[in-house]
């Protein structure tokens, strides 16, 4: 609607003209949006699928985006978890984006199995209805990188549905590069007749559509003050298990029982010198815009060597192992080579080799964040964060060596220092909605960490529900953290079982997972009273020992078969009463 302009001998003066045509054009500016409202409501809409596949909840943030951004271009966009998807639904779809991570050593996250067994299926619906896209998330440190989106991509095709873009294969940077996809993608997702892409987006309006999202981020962090740093495990353990607190100060940082913190580390200064001395580098050298010793201590990684220095030093240094172990192709000889050995390992392979400074900085990988599972809650914990983070270190030809974040947290951050942190919201792990749904906890070692927040988390909300810890470590006298605030939540009721499983305190080995069989058949019983389960921890070998015993307690108690034992576990997963924080 064109509202009539002022005329010229109208009686007004030049103030009162200058306030009129102000009000009108606002007048004319919130008419033009409601009459674009109203197009909008007579015209077809396009329904967008946005289904993500995810473990640590970075494909559905992303996901949540690409949303934000399909509205903003006219779409209905309906966001879904892979396991959400039925098959027949997935069959009428016409228009979907699929946004995924990878698991692992290229396995499918937690909330994708039921989906790609059934997609994967021979006796899977035909999908030549649909138009398609797959954004995928990876990191190339691993020979599985972006497997999942690969094969969903591959197998979607095979279906019969049109691919509408080139796969995007995204590593640890993904943000940039993943905005530029669907920038470009949206436009190419066909429309239903009659409807039409609008001509731009109001800018209010798609900054509305977007989710909010906090200002502290993996390239904006947060400056916290470590207020404590207190070592838990006793003088006698083998392990140094830190309990630190982040204080959030001003900087309005949320986080949820369940989530994750991002810290930004910086590099061992020891490691750093050694590498300018092997290089026979100054540390005031041109790294970039940065000197080199700065380069090394804070935006380079150089402990775990990647992919591209690998190949170059095998290329140059004449080293008969690692040659054999390359060119057979054998990933997991490789790791085993790999071990224990850091940068300075690899150049040392051949201390006579010398290296160009600037080639060798291109062979390395940005330095990234590490995320650790946060071990409190906002209910109980105001206006702090807390880690729940084990020191880890080891020698290796003479040297010492060091985690990049955990040491630098342990030996180098002392309390009253800052370190740069984030939250990284976890969607897909969290206590039950429901306060009085049974809730039971695997989390050896550290993988107690997010439980402690679970606790506390449903003792401030005065959940009623049962809550059944299995912890465990290597010996009871020096490696039970945690242990007198367990035992208070115990007296208190807010713990209605614990059991406790340490290794080495006997001759035969003794695992959670072996307390977990012990007392199976009240584990089925929780579990058919409406029960949660929780792993957190190793993914390696732990959870997978876990998930082992719970198929054999479910088969075993619910006089199931092992396929019927399958497809009880599955079904919680559908559920989300089977949730995994595992690394």
């Amino acid at each position: 609607m064109r509202l009539p302009a002022i005329p010229d001998d109208a009686p007004f003066s030049g103030e009162q003209r200058a306030w009129l045509a102000g009000f009108m054009a606002g007048l004319h500016s919130r008419l033009t949006v409601q009459d674009a409202e109203a197009a909008s409501a007579a015209t077809p809409r396009a329904v967008l699928n946005i289904l993500f596949g995810t473990q640590t909840g970075n494909a559905e943030m992303l996901a949540q985006e690409l949303a934000a951004a399909s509205r903003a271009q006219g779409f209905e966009p309906m966001v879904l978890g892979l396991d959400d998807v039925e098959m027949a639904s997935l069959a009428a779809m016409e228009r979907v984006i699929v946004v995924t991570s990878t698991y692992g050593e290229g396995e499918m996250p937690d909330n994708a199995h039921g989906f790609w067994q059934a997609l994967s299926s021979p006796d899977a619906a035909r999908l030549e209805a649909m138009h398609y896209a797959v954004l995928a998330l990876g990191d190339t440190a691993y020979d599985g990188f972006c497997q999942a989106g690969k094969l969903i991509d591959t197998r979607l095709e095979q279906l019969g549905a049109r691919r509408l873009a080139t796969r995007l294969d995204c590593d640890i940077d993904y943000e940039k590069v993943s905005a530029d996809w669907i920038a470009a993608t949206l436009p190419l997702v066909p429309r239903p007749e009659g409807s039409v892409a609008p001509a731009s987006a109001p800018a209010a309006a798609a900054e509305t559509a977007r989710p909010a999202r906090s200002e502290w981020t993996r390239r904006n962090p947060y400056p916290a003050r470590l207020a404590v740093s207190r070592r838990l495990s006793g003088a006698d353990s083998g392990k140094d298990i830190r309990h630190f607190e982040f204080a959030l100060g001003d900087s309005g940082l949320s986080y949820e029982a369940g989530d994750a913190l991002g810290v930004i580390p910086r590099n061992d200064p020891a490691l750093v010198e050694a590498l300018l001395a092997r290089l026979g580098a100054k540390a005031d050298a041109p790294a970039g815009d940065l000197p080199v010793v700065e380069a090394l201590s804070r935006t380079l990684e150089i402990r775990t060597p990647s992919r591209e220095l690998i190949a170059a030093i095998e290329a140059r240094a004449g080293d008969e192992q690692l040659s054999h172990v390359l060119r057979h192709g054998d990933r997991e000889a490789l790791d085993a080579w790999l071990w224990g050995r850091d940068v300075l390992d690899l150049l040392n392979l051949n201390p006579a080799l010398d290296i160009d400074l600037a080639e060798f900085l291109g062979w390395l990988k940005p330095l990234q964040h590490r995320a650790y599972s946060i071990s409190s809650s906002p209910l109980a914990h105001q206006g702090s964060v807390h880690l729940t983070i084990a020191a880890v270190r080891w020698q290796r030809e003479g040297r010492d060596h060091g985690g990049v974040c955990s040491t630098y947290l342990a030996d180098r951050l002392a309390e009253g220092d800052t370190a740069g942190i984030f939250v990284s919201p976890n969607k897909a792990f969290r206590p039950p909605q429901d306060g009085q749904a049974p809730m039971i906890m695997v989390g050896p070692g550290t993988g107690i960490a997010p439980f402690r927040g679970f606790l506390h988390h449903r003792r401030s909300q005065g959940a009623t529900g049962r809550n059944w810890l299995f912890f465990g470590d290597q010996h009871q006298a020096s490696d039970f953290i945690y242990a007198d605030e367990l035992a208070e939540m115990s007296r208190d009721g807010v713990i209605t079982r614990l059991d406790l499983a340490f290794s080495r305190d006997q001759a035969e080995k003794i695992y959670v997972q072996t307390r977990m069989r012990e007392n199976g058949r009240d584990l089925y019983a929780w579990l058919e009273e409406g029960g949660h389960f929780y792993v957190c921890g190793d993914a390696s070998r732990m959870a997978k020992d876990v998930d082992e015993a719970l198929h054999e307690i479910v088969a075993r108690h619910g006089s199931l078969s092992a396929e019927a034992a399958a497809d009880y576990v599955a079904r919680l997963r559908r559920e989300k009463r089977y949730q995994r924080d595992v690394y």
